[in-house]
């Protein structure tokens, strides 16, 4: 029976381009995701958008001398072409600065402030009396009350993971300017919250249901959140830029930009919906009791995004009331650079236009696919993908891609031939290739997408070992028949591998697809077998993957 798969990846904030750490810790793993579950045959929604409010932009925009919207604007672009080099399949990337994202955050927030679930209340907030301003969470530093991390966030601690209020860190500092020496001051000021505690109980009950299939690192983060007791959180800053609060007498404060992005998730689907000129389709993948089997909704995301994925959005919903609670919450690890965390905050960052600006997007998408971090950090090296480009995709997928499809020009002058009776050792390869496909698709849909990549090389392996020991070249000195068999039963083996690698690697699936003759769109394959008829002629191939040397490992980190 088809599904309805609801993909919501999270929203990269319109302040730099995009570093590899964010493609490894969400974006690739939910391209993937979405690609196998469209051509398993169900129903795929794809949202995200470029998170564009914040005192961050704000601070940088007056930096340069230009408005907030320009400055967003030109990030917003950079982000799109990486997405479109890239390879991503979105069904609608968005923006946060839309009014139909800002008509939907408000709703939210009224409809929490009705039902009680927001409230008003004084409160110290940081100001920096050098830079005249209230400071946002993440412009303060200082050291963790809890672990003794000296450069710990107004908002959370990078190092042990926990949420933080900026009246929480020891001797805090600012970041805009950077000074020791003023004193950051505490000053009342009004604010909304919250109240995360009213809805602690529906929160714990919905975490402890059904969560078999959850990450054990995000599914124990969230229950020692409730464990430890949720506070109410402020929901609104001090600053001009961002989603105004709907209520009057509040014109100078805006809605807090963590609240309003994980609303993006919703408002992007109502805006996709609209542009497909079915504007209440949206409701197919909200309003429970839509679908049979329910919508299932995942959120692919960092491990530092899990507080607000698996916590504050889920009270959110609760709180709304009538709309799907995630599914899923498949929080990657992180990348590291050189054994720290990439951040371009603080620099130590890969630029993804600079990686595809010397390698394959294929190249990329398949080192951080192998060695995504979904049970633990993994460092980043140039090297490695290298090496890795090399010995797997070089040496066993494109050879194996390669071999064949030469021969099969030089021998049979391209076109397919006709097999005799299948032997033993092709028809054992051919059930590893149906081993294949149940293993891929097992482990994509498990959100095991690195395990699924194995799992295709294995195939890609069973192919080179069948190849050497039927030896074609040798076989056709002998038995033409013979050595056509074996290139027909090879041919069927590459064409599943197109498949097998497609959600992973689009644009050689989609070279491989046009190689064996097909047409139009690799994507658009079903995840199935698909027959090379004998007879037909194929085109001369080229080979799939270049291999590339050491000495072009050269981009620059930060």
């Amino acid at each position: 029976m088809n599904e309805h798969i609801l993909v919501c990846v999270a929203w990269p904030y319109a302040k730099t381009s995009t570093h590899v750490g964010q493609i490894v810790g969400a974006y690739l793993p939910a391209d993937t995701f979405a690609r196998y579950h469209r051509m398993a045959g169900n129903q795929v929604l794809m949202v995200s958008g470029s998170d564009e409010h914040g005192t961050p932009i704000l601070v940088d925009a007056e930096r340069q001398g230009i408005t907030p919207r320009e400055f967003v604007a030109r990030y917003h672009q950079q982000i799109c072409e990486v997405w479109e080099r890239l390879g991503m399949s979105w069904d609608l990337f968005t923006e946060t600065g839309t009014q139909n994202h800002y008509r939907i955050t408000q709703d939210f927030f009224l409809t929490l402030h009705d039902k009680g679930y927001i409230f008003k209340e004084s409160m110290e907030s940081p100001y920096c009396p050098t830079d005249r301003r209230f400071l946002p969470d993440r412009y303060i530093e200082g050291t963790c009350p809890h672990c003794g991390y000296d450069s710990a966030r107004g908002d959370q601690c990078d190092n042990c993971g926990k949420t933080l209020d900026p009246i929480d860190l020891i001797n805090p500092r600012c970041r805009l300017c950077g000074s020791k020496t003023s004193k950051i001051e505490m000053r009342q000021t009004e604010h909304f919250f919250l109240d995360l505690p009213k809805l602690q109980e529906p929160l714990h009950a919905w975490l402890l249901q059904n969560k078999e299939h959850w990450r054990p690192n995000t599914l124990a983060f969230a229950l020692n959140w409730i464990k430890e007791g949720l506070r109410a959180r402020a929901i609104t800053r001090d600053l001009d830029w961002g989603v105004p609060i709907p209520i009057e007498g509040y014109e100078d404060k805006r809605i807090y930009v963590w609240f309003d992005a994980v609303i993006g998730y919703f408002s992007a689907s109502v805006e996709w919906a609209e542009k497909q000129g079915t504007p209440d389709a949206w409701k197919t993948w909200w309003v429970p009791g839509q679908t049979e089997p329910p919508v299932k909704s995942y959120y692919f995301i960092g491990k530092d995004n899990i507080p607000f994925h698996a916590i504050i959005w889920p009270a959110m919903l609760l709180g709304y009331g009538n709309r799907n609670l995630p599914y899923d919450v498949p929080a990657n690890e992180f990348m590291t650079m050189s054994g720290a965390k990439a951040s371009s905050s603080r620099g130590n960052v890969i630029w993804t236009r600079d990686v595809l600006d010397q390698y394959s997007a294929d190249t990329l998408r398949y080192y951080l696919s192998a060695t995504s971090p979904e049970g633990r950090d993994t460092d980043f090296t140039f090297d490695e993908m290298i090496r890795r480009n090399n010995d797997e995709l070089v040496a066993t997928y494109g050879n194996v891609v390669h071999r064949t499809l030469t021969f099969l020009q030089s021998k049979f002058g391209g076109v397919v031939p006709e097999p005799l009776p299948l032997r033993e050792a092709d028809q054992a390869l051919l059930a590893e290739v149906e081993r294949g496909f149940e293993q891929v698709a097992k482990h994509i849909e498990a959100c095991h997408l690195k395990d699924g990549l194995q799992a295709a090389m294995v195939v890609a392996r069973a192919a080179n070992r069948y190849l050497d020991e039927q030896a074609p070249w040798k076989q056709i000195k002998v038995d033409r028949e013979a050595a056509g068999t074996t290139i027909y039963v090879m041919l069927q083996v590459l064409s599943a591998l197109r498949v097998l690698f497609c959600p992973y690697l689009p644009f050689s699936s989609q070279k491989l697809h046009e190689y064996l003759g097909f047409t139009g769109e690799a994507g658009k394959q079903a995840w199935e077998q698909e027959t090379v008829a004998a007879g037909i002629t194929l085109p001369k191939p080229a080979p799939l993957f270049p291999k590339l040397e050491v000495d072009k490992a050269e981009t620059p980190v930060g």
